[in-house]
């Protein structure tokens, strides 16, 4: 594993304090969308829980969530929420855990579905993680990744500008993210209105906190400090994980730097 590490936990408790009904509301929809199935008393493993918005929205479902994070932060984040929440510990158990560690992945039992969103790309061993998680897998259950594109150089270039993020002194590096940020944002709005649809990038900004319920400035510092930073295709994914026995049924494939949203059904 990399040492060098943006601190996730430390975003998401600051993160836990902002959400809103609606932004629930718009991760619920959003994991609705991408695992199309009755959660109703199924076992939902949430690997990399982070805030735990995505496990707290898998328990309104009606699944039996447990979730489990590398950063004991992002514990203390998904479980903040849980409690604010009022949500029973029978329903929702979380727990730190490490998705590389062998050990601890043998003593999990095996889940309906397991979900990670975002998160086996930052442990600095992205396939071994997603092996493991794939693992975890009950037959005819499914498995539900979220893997950044991969873009070339592109992808390439911010790898660097995520390096640097955690080079930076504490607090320099958040104000290097929010000019960044800014920057390329105004960026993006001067392109598409020379191109006379200013709306293409004012749109998704409008619309970011019911996107997939996440706030825009946690959700800066999270993508240019995201680092270890690895990244794949929709090809590669799919030819790494058919070897072990899946197939996609579900894929939300994007052409950008985000996130490749796919759903496997394990045979």
């Amino acid at each position: 594993m990399s040492d060098v590490r943006f601190g996730f936990g430390e975003n998401w408790m600051n993160y836990v304090e902002t959400i809103s009904e609606a932004m629930v509301l718009a991760s619920r929809n959003n994991l609705k969308m991408l695992v199309n199935i009755n959660f109703s008393n199924i076992g939902f493993l949430d690997v990399g829980c982070g805030s735990g918005i995505h496990s707290l929205a898998a328990v309104l479902e009606g699944a039996k969530v447990f979730s489990f994070d590398y950063d004991s932060d992002s514990v203390l984040a998904s479980e903040k929420l849980r409690d604010y929440k009022k949500i029973s510990k029978d329903l929702w158990h979380i727990e730190k855990g490490d998705i590389l560690d062998l050990e601890y992945i043998s003593s999990l039992q095996k889940y309906e579905v397991v979900y990670s969103w975002g998160a086996l790309h930052h442990t600095g061993k992205m396939w071994d993680a997603i092996h493991n998680t794939s693992t975890l897998v009950k037959e005819e259950g499914y498995l539900c990744i979220a893997i950044y594109n991969d873009q070339g150089w592109k992808s390439k270039f911010w790898w660097a500008v995520k390096y640097i993020y955690n080079k930076l002194p504490a607090g320099l590096n958040k104000v290097y993210a929010y000019i960044l940020g800014t920057a390329f944002i105004l960026l993006n709005i001067l392109k598409y209105t020379i191109l006379l649809k200013p709306m293409k990038a004012i749109g998704p900004l409008l619309k970011h906190n019911v996107s997939r319920g996440m706030n825009i400035l946690h959700d800066m510092v999270d993508w240019y400090g995201g680092y270890p930073y690895e990244y794949a295709n929709v090809e590669a994914l799919n030819t790494f994980l058919e070897i072990r026995g899946f197939i996609p049924t579900n894929i939300i494939e994007t052409d950008t730097l985000g996130c490749n949203q796919i759903l496997y059904k394990r045979q």
